[in-house]
């Protein structure tokens, strides 16, 4: 076999080998969706059956390929060429033990959920079995329902009032800090001397400078009404 020709079969099995490794990818991803649905099965569904055949066929695949790989390569003389394809063929060997290892998992992981969901429908039709064939157990489960979420309601309610007298307290004793600074400050007023006497004149200049500015604001009206 010439050079040429090993190089060109290496080229063609590794891309077939590449191929496979694509193909396994995307059924692994539909392969994990089984154990992701709401009503999970309690037995494998034909197409999970279907996924998990086709999957085990393309390691077979890749195995045969990989085989193809490692007795072209020993047939082979160049020592350069020979370093980089082993690495190659390396690395197309672990992705498929990598592939077998998820598999595996993937699997487990069905059948943990598989087995939770169905225990979890076994135990609803026991609690419902159990119901129907005692009805007073069932009125009286029901009757203790009711019971907490009238407690419940209290509870909000005794909560709500508890922040509204909270609330409350605060007002008062806001107002009660308002009306002390009031006091303090009217008592300051009157111990200083004038102090009454200045506001006093400080308001009634305010009220003339409010009269003046009303008579001008008429004389200004009854001008343009009357001469324009």
């Amino acid at each position: 076999m010439s050079a040429t020709t090993g190089n060109q079969g290496w080229a063609q099995l590794r891309q077939q080998a590449r191929s496979l490794e694509a193909q396994t990818e995307t059924l692994f991803h539909t392969y994990s969706q089984f154990s992701t649905v709401a009503n999970i099965p309690p037995k494998p569904t034909s197409e999970e059956r279907e996924t998990e055949a086709r999957l085990e066929e393309l390691f077979d695949k890749r195995d045969h390929v990989i085989g193809q790989l490692a007795r072209l390569l020993d047939s082979e003389a160049s020592l350069t060429s020979s370093a980089l394809k082993q690495n190659n063929l390396s690395l197309l060997r672990e992705k498929l033990a990598e592939h077998r290892r998820d598999l595996l998992r993937l699997r487990a992981a069905l059948q943990e959920a598989r087995s939770r969901a169905h225990l979890l429908t076994t135990v609803r039709d026991d609690i419902e079995t159990y119901r129907r064939d005692n009805p007073e157990a069932a009125e009286a489960e029901y009757m203790l329902a009711e019971r907490a979420r009238v407690d419940n309601s209290h509870n909000m309610v005794d909560s709500v009032l508890s922040q509204a007298y909270a609330t409350s307290e605060s007002f008062a004793a806001q107002r009660e800090t308002l009306a002390n600074i009031n006091r303090r400050i009217t008592l300051a007023a009157s111990q200083v001397p004038g102090l009454n006497t200045l506001i006093g004149k400080i308001s009634a200049r305010k009220r003339r400078d409010g009269v003046i500015m009303g008579s001008f604001i008429a004389f200004c009206f009854i001008f343009f009404f009357f001469f324009l």
